[in-house]
C-alpha cells in the first residue's frame, strides 16, 4: 500500500526530464606538496587490487583513524556549503584539495588508479566515481560528493548527497530515504552482527518507496588502505561472515528511481545508470564496537 502511494504521487507530479549529463572539460591535476605524506598508490595508473587484509585497530591506529576521518567529515561539510547553481564541479574540487593540503593531508582519490582529481562529484543520474569538470551546476540538481583523505597514514572515507537550488520535491524525497537506508545500516551492525543484515536492512528501506538498490558499487574495508576486505553488499545477499570488535569499514547504498543496471563513460570513472533515472547516495566510515558502531566521519 505504501509503495502504491508512493508511485501515485510521483505519477501525479512527475518530474521533467532533464538534459542527459555531458562531459565538460577536465582541468589539469592539481599538486601537492612534497612535504605531504602520499598513499603507496601514487605514481601508478594501475588500479590496486582489493586487499584481502581486514582492518583492524589498536588504541593508537583508532586514535588516528579518527582524526583522519573528522577532517574528511569537516572537508564533505564544507564542500556541501559551496554547492549552488552555477558553480562548477571543478571549483568544488579546487576548494576540496586546498582544504585537505592545508590540513596537511593527501587527498585519497588524487592519482588511485589514474583517477585525475582530488574528490568525487556525481550528478543527477550518476551513481558514482564523477570526475569533476567545467559542467556548471544547474538549479535542480543533485550531486553527491564523496571525500577520502589520508592523513598520517590513515583514510577517512565519507560521501553526502546535496540539494542545489530547488529540487523536485521526489528527488528530495530520494535523497532523504537513501541517507535513512544508511542510518539503518549502520544501526545492525556491532561485534558478532553477520554482514548480510546491512544489505537487508537497507533493502526494506528501499523498497517501502520503491528504490532500487544498486549492486555493482559495494562498501570496503578502510585504514591504513584505500580498500580491503570485507566487501560490504548494500542489496540482500547471502554474503557469509561476521563483524570483529575493532574493524572499520564503509557502508556506501546508492538508490536508484529507476534501473539499477549501469553504463560508465570511456573515462573508465564515471558511471551512469543505464536508462538515465537519478541516483543518490551517502557514505559512512564506522568502528564496530561490542555494542554497536561508532560513525567515525560524522561532523
Amino acid at each position: 500500500m505504501r509503495i502504491r502511494r508512493e508511485r501515485e504521487l510521483q505519477s501525479r507530479n512527475p518530474i521533467k526530464r532533464r538534459p542527459p549529463l555531458r562531459r565538460g572539460k577536465v582541468s589539469a591535476r592539481l599538486p601537492v606538496p612534497d612535504h605531504i605524506r602520499n598513499p603507496p598508490y601514487v605514481g601508478s595508473n594501475v588500479l590496486p587490487e582489493l586487499s584481502k587484509e581486514h582492518q583492524f585497530h589498536d588504541s593508537e591506529g583508532i586514535a588516528r583513524m579518527r582524526a583522519a576521518c573528522e577532517l574528511a567529515a569537516s572537508v564533505l561539510d564544507y564542500a556541501g556549503t559551496l554547492v549552488r547553481p552555477s558553480i562548477t564541479t571543478d571549483e568544488i574540487d579546487k576548494a576540496v584539495h586546498q582544504m585537505i593540503i592545508d590540513a596537511g593531508a593527501y587527498p585519497s582519490p588524487l592519482g588511485y588508479g589514474g583517477f585525475p582529481k582530488s574528490v568525487c562529484t556525481s550528478v543527477n543520474e550518476c551513481m558514482c566515481h564523477g570526475i569533476p569538470d567545467s559542467r556548471q551546476l544547474q538549479d535542480g540538481d543533485i550531486i553527491n560528493i564523496d571525500v577520502t583523505v589520508y592523513l598520517n597514514g590513515y583514510h577517512g572515507d565519507t560521501s553526502k548527497t546535496f540539494l542545489c537550488g530547488d529540487v523536485h520535491d521526489a528527488l528530495k524525497r530520494l535523497v532523504k530515504v537513501t541517507e535513512e537506508c544508511l542510518e539503518r545500516g549502520i544501526a545492525v551492525c556491532k561485534d558478532g552482527a553477520s554482514f548480510k543484515k546491512i544489505g537487508k536492512r537497507i533493502s526494506e528501506h528501499a523498497e517501502k518507496y520503491g528504490y532500487g538498490v544498486v549492486e555493482r558499487f559495494v562498501g570496503h574495508g578502510v585504514g591504513t588502505i584505500f580498500h580491503s576486505e570485507p566487501i560490504i553488499l548494500h542489496h540482500r545477499n547471502d554474503k557469509p561472515g561476521f563483524m570483529m570488535e575493532g574493524q572499520t569499514f564503509t557502508i556506501e547504498p546508492i538508490l536508484t528511481m529507476g534501473s539499477i543496471q549501469c553504463r560508465t563513460w570511456e573515462d573508465n570513472w564515471t558511471t551512469l545508470t543505464a536508462d538515465g533515472s537519478p541516483a543518490a547516495q551517502f557514505e559512512h566510515t564506522i568502528f564496530i564496537t561490542k555494542t554497536g558502531a561508532e560513525i567515525l566521519t560524522k561532523c
